[in-house]
């Protein structure tokens, strides 16, 4: 059956399908939405609290850095307090790869060829398949193979598959297949590159990101950038947006990125004008308000927030909600795309807050109710 809207069809790359603890990763499954905690990982009452704030922003799997003896012992616990997938990250230390895993990680980031000999690496892939761990193969441009470097000169695409590639061989050479891959840059240009290359190459889930992608506005603009063109050419099963922020901001940075492209909807998707002299009300600080006071809703829906009736109706009407700015602080409020009642100034944040949690309320009994007919 032919889509209605084929403009808006994105085929996403066919790839195999891994397990991260119980979240599936490539295949068929949603792409999932990934951030790192900053915190130091031996503090466990520290990073839990930040493992929450990061899943109720919505996270899929969190990573935390494992780099000593004194992290991996504390992430035991937190493993117990998590409620979504961990993943440990390793750096060159074969050991704490395994501490990790007997601790309970769902997935060790590694670079199998800086763990060591061929028995560090078998020891790693032991530990592995005997915790039922994926592992995550974390290639960088900022961090290539002297060989590669002199090979090409400079990062560059080629070089990052080959490094890919390499570290791909070192774990199939053990007979293990649990894995997934990054190719990443800091230069958008490289990183779009190397990913496409990758993908032709292999079949395994890709693990995308601009790293060291900048600050929240910067580091958002580079990521969309980057991490939107490859899904936007069907490229990519999970993703890491990567800023000088707070963890729970790349999660919903994340987020935003696959809501724009249709790949994945949670929570409340606001459609905004960017305000002028013709607005009914202060548009900006509307906006902001409501943002934050509906970050608590996960059920997907839509509210439009237009200042004035040049293109509020017909934007409201494409929306579950919307408000339109009237003359004389006297608004037009949209249900389901219909006209359907005035507000005041003074009451509409209140009142808008009131109608996106009863709807969401409305869509989720309503999905509870479904789903117990299709039992």
């Amino acid at each position: 059956m032919s889509s209605i809207r084929p403009w808006r069809d994105i085929e996403r790359r066919k790839s195999r399908q891994i397990m991260v603890g119980a979240v599936p990763v490539g295949g068929d499954a949603p792409i999932t939405v990934q951030t790192m905690t900053n915190t130091p990982t031996s503090d466990a009452a520290a990073t839990i609290d930040q493992i929450r704030r990061c899943e109720d922003a919505g996270a899929d799997l969190v990573r935390v850095s494992c780099p000593d003896v004194e992290s991996t012992t504390a992430l035991r616990e937190i493993v117990r307090a998590a409620k979504v997938p961990l993943i440990a990250d390793i750096h060159f230390h074969y050991k704490r790869a395994l501490e990790a895993a007997d601790a309970g990680a769902a997935c060790l980031r590694i670079n199998p060829g800086n763990i060591g000999s061929s028995e560090r690496v078998a020891e790693v892939v032991r530990a592995a398949k005997a915790n039922g761990c994926a592992i995550r193969i974390g290639v960088n441009a900022g961090s290539l193979e002297r060989d590669l470097l002199e090979k090409y000169g400079e990062p560059c695409p080629e070089a990052l598959v080959e490094s890919a590639l390499d570290h791909i061989k070192l774990l199939q050479d053990h007979d293990f297949h649990e894995y997934k891959v990054a190719v990443k840059a800091s230069d958008v240009f490289l990183a779009v590159a190397a990913y496409q290359g990758l993908a032709d190459a292999v079949d395994c889930p890709l693990h995308l990101g601009i790293t060291e992608a900048g600050g929240l506005i910067g580091g958002t603009v580079k990521s969309a950038l980057g991490i939107g063109n490859l899904l936007w050419a069907g490229i990519g099963d999970t993703l890491r947006v990567s800023l000088s922020a707070e963890p729970e901001e790349e999660v919903r940075v994340g987020f935003e990125i696959l809501k724009s492209l249709g790949l994945r909807t949670r929570g409340v998707r606001v459609v905004s004008c960017p305000s002028c002299a013709r607005q009914g009300f202060d548009v900006i600080r509307t906006v902001e308000a409501l943002e934050k006071r509906l970050s608590h809703i996960k059920t997907p829906l839509s509210l439009s927030v237009l200042g004035c009736v040049v293109n509020g109706p017909g934007e409201a009407r494409e929306t579950d909600i919307g408000v339109t700015g009237g003359g004389n602080g006297k608004h037009m409020v949209y249900l389901s795309g219909v006209t359907d009642h005035h507000v005041q100034s003074e009451d509409m944040l209140d009142h808008i807050v009131a109608l996106v949690e009863a709807k969401a309320a409305e869509m989720e009994a309503a999905a509870s109710l479904e789903a117990q007919a299709a039992e």
